[in-house]
């Protein structure tokens, strides 16, 4: 009798456990990968601007709370610069280059799943708006991340393949780069420099990488 209790307890303590871990993989789905995020520019290298507002703010801004959301998820998330500064070597006489460069190595150099840049775009138009996002051919996986992205961004702005980018030519891992708005424009502005449409966009971008993960 003693035993078959044993036996019984044993068994609920089993089922517990599995649902535990099944509820756990179903709220952690990022658990076990590892993403890098870029956030364009940095330092000196302001980016695009308009006015007193910096492209490089506004990226970083977008990077550090996708970071937070993703590590919720339980990624291992790591970022190409976390303050203002870009990655150039001191003296570099090519300085744009130089930062590129070490950003790609930087990436390459890791254990990543994938990683994600964000940008903002500008044009001498004000009428351009939206999210766009762009692949380089240079990993096999980077065409699907981009179409599954730009589902999850629920953008007008059809995925684009990338011509001569100097970072995303060099970077061996899969991943995309995000044109996360136009800073030339005034809707688009008045949305990224907005907490809640940057905690919504993060939701999408997230969004998008857990549908690459398990698909």
């Amino acid at each position: 009798m003693r035993h078959s209790f044993q036996m019984l307890f044993l068994l609920i303590v089993m089922i517990c456990t599995f649902s535990f871990l099944k509820v756990r993989g179903e709220e952690m789905p990022l658990v076990g990968k590892i993403i890098y995020l870029d956030a364009g520019h940095g330092g000196v290298d302001a980016g695009a601007t308009y006015k007193d507002i910096l492209e490089k703010d506004i990226n970083l801004s977008i990077v550090k709370l996708l970071a937070l959301k993703l590590e919720s998820l339980g990624a291992t998330v790591y970022l190409t610069r976390y303050g203002d500064y870009d990655l150039s070597n001191t003296g570099a006489y090519y300085r744009k280059q130089s930062d590129l460069y070490n950003r790609a190595k930087i990436i390459n150099d890791s254990e990543t799943d994938i990683y994600i840049s964000i940008h903002l775009n500008s044009t001498t138009s004000s009428t351009w708006s939206g999210a766009q996002v762009f692949y380089d051919d240079i990993h096999e996986e980077n065409e699907k991340i981009a179409s599954i992205m730009k589902e999850a961004l629920n953008t007008k702005r059809e995925i684009s393949e990338i011509e001569n980018m100097y970072f995303n030519k060099r970077v061996e891992k899969p991943g995309i780069l995000i044109e996360a708005g136009f800073l030339s424009n005034s809707h688009d502005r008045s949305l990224l420099m907005n907490e809640k449409y940057q905690e919504e966009l993060t939701d999408k971008i997230v969004l998008g990488i857990v549908n690459y993960f398990i698909t």
